[in-house]
């Protein structure tokens, strides 16, 4: 099973920004820690600032890996572009964010992602991502 892993805007910077929040480990460390408990599959991981590079990958990988965990950042709250694109692909796409939403400020409790996805789980920290490839295991 081939599923890529897309991080969006800031999520580059885990391990050193905002630790309270994000916890103090790189995505790298913890992708090498995926790629070991999943064994099984092919795991994939891609990161980008700039939407646009998220909307290209997206398009690359989305008629043929079996599915992609997306933590779109603050994309989540302001990107219809990314839903679009999310709409047009047929690899199932699992939403997630580190951080407990609900608790955040006001304008993070929109996701104009979540409505095309398979699924969505927030607050889990960086587990969530090992919940969204189980996820898509099971569909």
């Amino acid at each position: 099973m081939r599923i890529l892993i897309l991080n969006g805007p800031n999520l580059n910077l885990l391990g050193k920004r905002e630790p309270e929040i994000y916890g103090s480990q790189s995505f790298e460390d913890y992708f090498n820690e995926l790629v070991q408990r999943f064994n099984t599959c092919e795991l994939s991981y891609y990161q980008s600032n700039h939407e646009g590079e998220l909307i290209d990958k997206l398009h690359e990988v989305g008629f043929s890996f079996d599915g992609i965990v997306f933590n779109p950042g603050a994309y989540t709250h302001t990107s219809i572009a990314l839903r679009d694109a999310i709409s047009g692909i047929n690899s199932p796409v699992f939403e997630v964010h580190i951080s407990n939403l609900a608790e955040r400020e006001e304008f993070r409790q929109v996701s104009y992602v979540k409505d095309v996805c398979i699924g969505s789980i927030n607050g889990m920290g960086l587990e969530g991502y090992a919940i969204g490839i189980e996820e898509l295991i099971r569909s």
